[in-house]
């Protein structure tokens, strides 16, 4: 195991980050609930590989309707260790790598703010694959012209929240393709702007994402960054 993949299991991540995110759940699951609905996807099982904290599938499944199965597949004990709790009828979650799994397939594979951590997403992308229909990714596009400008929040991203790999949204939507996925549908997410600021700094980073982005959606998250991308792939 090598130290960025250890990060997770010995302890770090959980140190660095004590609530792993869960306060961003209900947030993410909106997103993801208006990429469904906008593209009227059927489904009967909901599979979320790196669950984390496991807020995003509650969430989610408090907005989805239907008789539907929600499982969440997680590698961290520390993060294990927090979902647990939260099962129920139709959720559950596994301590498992999801690569790993076999003879499984699920209708819909949430990959939400993962790739970005994973060593070789390469083969991790071919490997998920074959295991489901739908699969959903949201990829934080850290790539901007202010962030490469100021260096220190990609330094800071690999450093307290691991992110090893950094995308615009063609790279991003160029690497799904090359990998054999079609693309249905995407559009921005806007972190940045609408979860809560932690930071004075990026309290104030508000204010040109939002004069701009309605004018030019592409080129505001290429300059001011703050936005991730959410990809709907066959």
């Amino acid at each position: 195991m090598n130290k960025m993949d250890n990060i997770y299991t010995s302890g770090e991540y959980l140190r660095n980050n004590p609530s792993w995110h869960v306060e961003e759940s209900e947030w993410k699951a909106k997103k993801i609930s208006k990429m469904i609905n906008s593209n009227k996807l059927f489904f009967n099982s909901v599979c979320e590989v790196g669950c984390g904290g496991g807020e995003i599938l509650v969430q989610l499944k408090k907005m989805i309707n239907h008789n539907c199965k929600f499982v969440g597949y997680e590698i961290s004990p520390n993060a294990y260790k927090i979902c647990k709790e939260k099962e129920g009828k139709n959720l559950n979650f596994k301590l498992k790598d999801f690569l790993k799994e076999k003879k499984i397939f699920f209708d819909v594979i949430l990959v939400i703010d993962v790739i970005e951590h994973v060593e070789n997403y390469f083969n991790f992308l071919k490997n998920i694959k074959s295991k489901g229909k739908y699969k959903i990714f949201h990829i934080p596009l850290d790539l901007s012209v202010q962030y490469v400008f100021r260096s220190k929040p990609i330094l800071n991203a690999r450093k307290n929240v691991g992110h090893i790999h950094y995308f615009t949204k063609e790279i991003a939507l160029q690497i799904l393709i090359d990998q054999g996925y079609e693309i249905i549908d995407y559009f921005y997410t806007a972190g940045g702007v609408e979860i809560p600021s932690k930071t004075l700094k990026n309290y104030f980073a508000r204010f040109p994402r939002k004069l701009f982005f309605p004018i030019n959606k592409d080129l505001c998250a290429r300059i001011f960054g703050g936005y991730s991308l959410l990809v709907l792939t066959k």
